[in-house]
């Protein structure tokens, strides 16, 4: 499975999503995870989508990006903590 976080540089609430994802990714219960950051100011589409919405996190059943479906997950609290944002993801994977 794939995370995918819409971000673009600068955003700290972005900064701050990532760097929690990337601890979850890194245990041992979320091994089967792999992490995907898309900055979303290299990507005309992206930026449109998303220029008011960022961070945005999406889950994908496959890691082949070909036939992937990606799927959107509620935006995480800020605030949240890494055992929180566990929690959460849980509920999505």
């Amino acid at each position: 499975m794939r995370l995918i976080l819409y971000s673009k540089s600068g955003c700290h609430l972005c900064e701050g999503l990532q760097e929690k994802l990337e601890q979850i990714v890194e245990t041992r219960n979320f091994a089967f995870l792999q992490l995907e950051i898309r900055d979303i100011m290299t990507h005309d589409e992206w930026f449109a989508a998303y220029e008011y919405e960022v961070p945005v996190l999406y889950v994908t059943n496959r890691r082949d990006a070909e036939e992937a479906e990606e799927e959107m997950i509620p935006r995480p609290s800020p605030r949240a903590t890494v055992p929180q944002l566990e929690k959460m993801l849980r509920k999505y994977l």
